[in-house]
């Protein structure tokens, strides 16, 4: 049975809380699992949301700031460690290579997985499967960024009276979806389109055009919300968003489920980034993130 769901590790910026751990994320994508910005302790955090080692295929990090990256060096050792079976790949903006190269190696181990480095420099795909691209997108922060983007390939729904009335049924429905057509009645005259979920993750950024594009249409969209609006001038300064900023993209772009997350240490009460985000016209679904949280991602679009 396929599972997708993300599993909230941490969501604290720069200096964690007694409450809140450094950021990092696992999407369960069916078979696959993408860990996100893997903070410090992000590997006792997997511990206690049920997170193994051997679920983790990709690792995408949006830049080499250590609440987003130095969780790295004990995940890749913990990954040596259980001799996960998989190969693993890591995805990283390629001018923080010697950072990466850094938590690799950060101390000695004995390596026994295949673990792929495929360094992001440039916006677009990063990899194709039959289930989903993985692209990319630059942000705009102090440190070269990227956000990422999963996209799985638009299907078929079959529609039972229009199956009915060309007289198709049983296993002819199957040998038609793999065949195309069936008789002289093409797929297209008895489905529509369903159109394959979208999810994004975007972290450390000011408003610039790769956090509009990573949102646009997304099922499930994960996004910094470092500040909340009265701190605005902090936030472009820093490169970062407010969560009144960050529910303007959401609901201008049609996401279905906005988490909110990567909070400020300053602010003590977490339902003022919901109330912002809803002042700012948001409707829809929306998480304010916790630590240890699972969300699943929405039902595909009727």
């Amino acid at each position: 049975m396929s599972v997708r769901e993300l599993v909230v590790l941490g969501t604290a910026s720069q200096v964690p809380t007694r409450h809140r751990n450094h950021n990092g994320y696992l999407l369960r994508w069916d078979g696959e699992g993408f860990l996100f910005d893997p903070g410090e302790g992000t590997q006792r955090q997997m511990l206690r949301a049920g997170v193994a080692a051997h679920d983790i295929n990709r690792m995408c990090v949006t830049h080499f700031h250590g609440d987003h990256s130095l969780g790295l060096a004990g995940v890749i050792q913990r990954i040596n460690l259980d001799k996960v079976p998989h190969p693993v790949s890591a995805h990283y903006p390629r001018s923080g290579q010697r950072f990466f190269d850094r938590l690799r190696y950060a101390t000695a181990y004995r390596e026994t997985v295949a673990l792929t480095e495929a360094p992001v420099d440039t916006d677009g795909p990063l990899v194709h499967t039959s289930g989903y691209t993985l692209e990319a997108r630059r942000l705009s922060h102090p440190v070269e960024a990227y956000g990422y983007r999963i996209v799985e390939p638009d299907g078929r729904r079959m529609l039972p009276d229009r199956l009915a009335a060309h007289g198709i049924e049983g296993p002819d429905v199957g040998r038609l979806q793999r065949e195309g057509s069936l008789n002289g009645v093409a797929l297209e005259d008895v489905s529509e389109v369903r159109r394959g979920q979208r999810f994004a993750f975007v972290m450390d950024t000011r408003l610039c055009d790769g956090v509009y594009a990573l949102a646009e249409g997304c099922d499930m969209l994960v996004i910094e919300s470092t500040f909340l609006d009265e701190d605005e001038s902090l936030a472009v300064e820093f490169g970062h968003l407010t969560a009144g900023q960050a529910a303007r993209v959401a609901r201008e772009a049609g996401v279905r489920h906005l988490v909110l997350t990567h909070f400020s240490q300053r602010y003590a009460d977490p339902d003022a980034f919901e109330r912002e985000a809803r002042a700012a016209g948001f409707e829809a679904d929306l998480t304010v993130a916790r630590d240890l949280q699972r969300i699943p991602l929405p039902k595909r679009r009727a």
